[in-house]
C-alpha cells in the first residue's frame, strides 16, 4: 500500500463473519481517509491488509470484492486494487444528492427530534462559536462532518441514513479539502450557526432550505475550485 500512514485499520476479533468484519474495517478506514487532500493514488496491498487485520487473505479478498461492487475500490490487472476517486462532475452530483437527503432530514428533525437533542447542538459543536475556523481548521473540519452526520441522525429516517451512507466517503473527503480553499470555512461556519438556530426553533421549512442551500454552495465551490479533480 502506498502512503500507508494515511490508511489506518485495526485488527478484528472473530465474533461473526470474517468477511463482514473485514468489510466493515476496510470501509471505515476508506471513509476516514483524507482522500481528496492528496494527489497520489491509494493502492491497497491485500497481503498487508490481511496482516493488519489479523486474518487470512480470503476474507480480505471477499471484502474487497464487495467494496468494488459498491464503487469504493477498483481492481486493475497487473497493477492492483485502488481506492476510487471521483471526477469533479461525479462529486458535484453526489453533493447534490447529499443536499437533497440532508435537507429532508433537517425538516424531519424539526418534527421528530426531542427538545433536548435540538438544544444540545450548540454545546455539541462549540467549534462553530469559538473564533475563526482558520485558527483551528482540523478541529473544525472534524466538527463539520459530525454536524452533517448529526442532521441525518436527527431526521430519524432509516432510508435517508442508508442512502446517504455510501455518499459520505466522497462528500466527507471533498468537504475537508474545500474548507482550505477560498473563504469556504468562514461562510460554512456562518451557515452552520444559522442552521442550528432554525433547528432549535423547529422552523422546518427554513431548516430544510438552509441545509439545501449550504449543500448547493459546496457544489458551486467544488465546481469553481475543483480543477484538481480532473
Amino acid at each position: 500500500m502506498s502512503n500507508s500512514d494515511q490508511f489506518s485499520i485495526k485488527p478484528i476479533v472473530a465474533s461473526s463473519s470474517l468477511r463482514t468484519l473485514a468489510y466493515e474495517a476496510l470501509k471505515s478506514a476508506i471513509t476516514n481517509m483524507d482522500l481528496y487532500g492528496r494527489p497520489d493514488e491509494v493502492r491497497l496491498d491485500e497481503r498487508k491488509l490481511s496482516q493488519d487485520l489479523g486474518v487470512s487473505r480470503t476474507p480480505v479478498r471477499e471484502a474487497l470484492t464487495v467494496l468494488e461492487q459498491e464503487g469504493f475500490v477498483r481492481s486493475e490487472a497487473r497493477r492492483g486494487i485502488f481506492v476510487i476517486k471521483k471526477t469533479k462532475a461525479e462529486i458535484v452530483g453526489m453533493i447534490h444528492a447529499w443536499a437533497a437527503l440532508e435537507s429532508m432530514a433537517a425538516r424531519l428533525a424539526c418534527q421528530r427530534a426531542s427538545d433536548a437533542q435540538l438544544q444540545s447542538l450548540r454545546t455539541e459543536f462549540p467549534e462553530f462559536y469559538e473564533g475563526r475556523p482558520a485558527e483551528h481548521l482540523d478541529e473544525y473540519s472534524d466538527a463539520n462532518i459530525r454536524f452533517h452526520q448529526k442532521i441525518i441522525s436527527l431526521g430519524q429516517c432509516e432510508a435517508i441514513a442508508s442512502l446517504s451512507s455510501n455518499l459520505l466517503m466522497h462528500v466527507r473527503g471533498i468537504r475537508n479539502t474545500a474548507l482550505r480553499q477560498g473563504e469556504r470555512a468562514e461562510s460554512s461556519i456562518r451557515e452552520h450557526v444559522a442552521i442550528i438556530k432554525a433547528l432549535e426553533a423547529r422552523e422546518a421549512e427554513l431548516a430544510e432550505r438552509l441545509v439545501r442551500e449550504h449543500g448547493l454552495g459546496l457544489a458551486r465551490h467544488v465546481d469553481t475550485y475543483g480543477h484538481y479533480l480532473d
